[in-house]
């Protein structure tokens, strides 16, 4: 087969037609009859391509691309997959990008599409006791997740749920055609599924992946679009960047020749396609043995305000069916107790009292909770079940105007009654914090406002100007005050404001 490998040289020199005169005797050498010029060079070996990949014009287009923003590792060879170092617990961008050419999925233009992004092991080893594995994680590390989404750096995501029984994925809604940015958080280490060894450790690599779903027509977020990952190492904070500098340095030693062996780092990391976790994302919501809600979700530029008639700090308006819901009862069934376990954000302990009545959690002591959920949470368990509230830093009193008062009684002309004998019905606003955004969440809870429809809150001063209700202003409120408000649609019609008399 030297001729095959001899071809350029033989094209270089001019020899073409010797070269074409002597394909027939090595066509018959070969048993597959004579070829000329032409026919030698249409064999995929001559094109440097295999007949059996797909050409160009059948290449798959992914309609998403996924980029993490961190650096790849400089010590990875050729051809071999990157390898992405991380800070445990730092926020790290992953940039949610549209790929699609023109024409492609139209069925999801103007919709939004739903990402799960979970941490996992790229050990297929570990891939397959990763229930076993997680448990033990869960069992050192009460009341901590391996994988959270950094909410508040986070842009253009909605609805995001995590799921208490599955510590390692966050699922949320985003809009291909808008600029939309998740940043995670991972809070395990390589180190800690790996047996320790005589001589010290060396940490397992885990796999970020993304996978993301179109609406069906049932409403359901089911059918496959996309799914990437990549490979990562998680090391204690301030490790990884050691961990990178130390593999930059070792590349630097190494000899021009070595260094043609090894990928260069990059900047951001790419995740390149993959298959769907198998997972399926109905798996993923609905896996809780009870009718009790199984997310616990936080809105990120998305508001869903809970029927309310009250805003204390001991009153949210879930309506569950024990009374008034913060109190547990001896009487509670299991049902019951895993329903106050998630309103009280005790949700990563739904699995392990999974067949606690309320009567056998109320048995337990301060030692047992702090035993079992350690300092923080059995401390916050044992304080919630014996119903330690705390008492709120302000109280206010108002009333919406305009008044649709209450005829109780005709009573004596005093304070907060009006002339015709209409008792003012007010609201106690209780602020755990002092600040204007806590006002409008409160006021939004109690008179069942949308919260994004709220565009400013502002106090009558005096001669009727409106003042812009600040943290400053909050923290200088008299503890009782009464306000009366009011609602005026805002110019753009988009929204209104709020004025506190």
């Amino acid at each position: 087969m030297a001729w095959v490998l001899k071809m350029d040289e033989v094209i270089e020199s001019g020899l073409v037609h010797d070269f074409d005169a002597s394909l027939s005797g090595i066509g018959q050498e070969l048993g597959a009859g004579a070829y000329s010029m032409s026919d030698v060079l249409a064999l995929p070996i001559f094109k440097q391509e295999d007949s059996s990949l797909p050409q160009e014009n059948e290449t798959k287009h992914p309609p998403f691309q996924y980029v993490m923003c961190a650096a790849t590792s400089p010590a990875v060879k050729l051809y071999d997959e990157t390898l992405t170092y991380l800070n445990q617990g730092q926020s790290y961008e992953i940039r949610m990008l549209d790929n699609r050419k023109a024409g492609d999925i139209p069925e999801i233009n103007g919709k939004l599409v739903k990402s799960i992004i979970r941490v996992v092991f790229h050990d297929r080893r570990l891939q397959y006791t990763e229930h076993q594995q997680l448990e033990g994680w869960k069992w050192n590390r009460p009341g901590d997740r391996l994988l959270d989404l950094d909410i508040p750096m986070s842009v253009g995501v909605i609805d995001i749920k995590t799921n208490p029984s599955q510590l390692n994925a966050v699922e949320f809604l985003w809009d291909p055609t808008k600029c939309t940015s998740a940043f995670i958080q991972v809070h395990c280490i390589s180190t800690e599924f790996t047996p320790r060894k005589h001589g010290g450790e060396k940490g397992v690599p885990f796999r970020i992946q993304v996978d993301t779903f179109k609406q069906t027509e049932n409403g359901e977020y089911t059918d496959h679009l996309h799914s990437a990952s990549c490979q990562i190492k998680v090391f204690k904070p301030k490790g990884a960047d050691r961990k990178q500098k130390t593999d930059r340095e070792k590349m630097e030693k190494r000899t021009a020749h070595e260094k043609e062996k090894y990928q260069p780092s990059y900047d951001t990391t790419v995740l390149t396609e993959c298959s769907p976790w198998p997972d399926t994302p109905t798996t993923f919501v609905n896996n809780s043995p009870t009718p009790a809600p199984t997310f616990t979700s936080a809105q990120h530029n998305s508001y869903n305000v809970p029927d309310s008639n009250s805003s204390s700090p001991n009153h949210q308006g879930d309506g569950t069916s024990q009374g008034s819901g913060d109190q547990l009862h001896p009487s509670a069934t299991i049902q019951e107790t895993q329903q106050w376990l998630l309103k009280h954000r005790f949700s990563t302990y739904t699995r392990l009292f999974s067949n606690f009545s309320g009567a056998d959690l109320l048995k337990l002591t301060r030692e047992d909770l702090v035993q079992i959920c350690g300092p923080a949470d059995g401390i916050r368990l044992y304080n919630a079940l014996k119903s330690r509230s705390v008492r709120p830093r302000l109280t206010i009193y108002v009333c919406q105007e305009p008044l649709q008062s209450i005829q109780l009684e005709r009573p004596e002309a005093g304070n907060g009654d009006s002339s015709n004998g209409a008792i003012y019905v007010y609201h106690a606003i209780y602020l755990e914090e002092m600040v204007a955004s806590e006002v409008t969440r409160k006021l939004a809870l109690a008179f069942n406002i949308p919260l994004h429809q709220i565009n400013q809150v502002y106090r009558q001063g005096p001669t009727g100007i409106h003042i812009l209700v600040s943290d400053q202003m909050v923290q200088n409120f008299q503890d009782e005050s009464c306000f009366l408000f009011t609602a005026i649609k805002a110019e753009n019609g988009e929204g209104f404001h709020i004025i506190l008399k």
